[in-house]
């Protein structure tokens, strides 16, 4: 008799998706709040010790 449920490999590589893009569309308005805030230069705005990648 058995007494267990066998389930998923709980050894899988991943659940989600590799990458958080994976789930915004390309028409997705948070594209374009990205790309503001990449243009940001954070020493003109007065942060200190920021060196932008």
């Amino acid at each position: 008799m058995k007494r267990f449920v066998r389930g998923d490999d709980r050894n899988q590589s991943f659940l989600l998706p590799e990458a958080l893009d994976d789930y915004v569309t390309d028409t997705n308005p948070v594209r374009v709040i990205d790309v503001f805030v990449e243009e940001l230069d954070l020493n003109d705005l007065g942060f200190e010790g920021v060196q932008p990648i």
